[in-house]
């Protein structure tokens, strides 16, 4: 009798657990768009990667690699990126400051944007003791050591700050007999990835991602209104994620605050004007969403959109 009321009670339970658990799952997590800006290369220029790309472009396409993979952020394409970047008169792969990157994340409706440079990318070699030549190879031991240092600033675009500026470092070494082969002579990425210097860049990409992820959690998500008729389209859909039946705030802008000395934005007083629900997150292959009105009237371009 008592196993039979503990089974009970235990089925009960499981059967609670399962519906918090669906009520969790169904819960929709937005997320945070970032834009990745090429990083500069403060190196020596000696090293390229295996695509031909330099080492900054690189380095920035592994961030970016591993920021989609993660599943937490909508990462701007590099074509969109490099779009506006011509159109407003800027190098995609030269110096990007935190200005443009502040004004270029705003057209793209992007809420942080990460920009850096690559200011160590070598290797050393260390003598552990002789070494013979057999026909005019150099065959000893030694240590090899490849370092990897990225200066990155993680930017807010609403208003142009910084939230963070981060110097990573990382080492990697092994100890071996060697013929004088190169560390940084990889040719593809499998080789790239076996070598010290592919595990210290991903070491250091890893460590990005880790402080991305402390950064943009304080960041509000928002999204901007792109036309209203009928229906309102906002910039932000399936790919953000944004599922049909979410309710949204829409609020308008007032005057832009700019602080007299450094010229960025404060920010803008703002009113709360509406409240819109989506109908349609795959717009523009789930880049967009057609939203019905649920209270409210008068939106227009640039409205801006957050979570209700």
């Amino acid at each position: 009798m008592g196993t039979s009321r503990t089974l009970k009670a235990g089925a009960a339970l499981l059967l609670l657990i399962s519906f918090l658990g669906v009520g969790i799952s169904q819960t929709p997590v937005v997320k945070k768009r970032i834009a990745v800006f090429s990083f500069e290369d403060k190196t020596n220029h000696k090293n390229r990667w295996w695509s031909g790309q330099s080492v900054g472009e690189g380095m920035a396409d592994m961030l970016i690699t591993e920021l989609v993979k993660s599943g937490r952020y909508q990462v701007i394409e590099r074509q969109d990126l490099a779009r506006v970047m011509e159109e407003q008169s800027l190098g995609l792969s030269g110096a990007v400051t935190q200005e443009s990157a502040a004004k270029v994340g705003q057209l793209l409706g992007v809420d942080l944007a990460v920009i850096g440079a690559v200011t160590e990318f070598g290797w050393s070699e260390d003598n552990m003791g002789g070494s013979l030549n057999q026909k005019g190879l150099g065959l000893g031991l030694k240590t090899t050591a490849a370092t990897v240092a990225i200066d990155v600033r993680m930017v807010n675009t609403s208003t142009g700050e910084i939230l963070s500026a981060e110097n990573v470092r990382k080492k990697e070494s092994k100890k071996g007999l060697s013929l004088n082969s190169k560390e940084f002579d990889f040719e593809n990425r499998d080789k790239f990835d076996d070598s010290i210097a592919g595990k210290a860049t991903r070491a250091a990409i890893d460590e990005i991602v880790h402080k991305i992820d402390i950064n943009a959690g304080g960041l509000v998500w928002q999204a901007k209104v792109i036309k209203a008729d009928e229906s309102v389209y906002i910039n932000a859909g399936a790919a953000s994620g944004l599922v049909q039946g979410q309710q949204l705030l829409v609020f308008r802008p007032g005057e832009e605050l700019i602080d007299p000395d450094s010229g960025l934005s404060l920010g803008a007083e703002e009113s709360q004007i509406g409240v819109i629900e989506v109908v349609n997150n795959t717009v523009g292959n789930g880049r967009a969403s057609a939203c019905k009105i649920i209270n409210g009237s008068g939106f227009q371009r640039n409205d801006i959109v957050r979570l209700k």
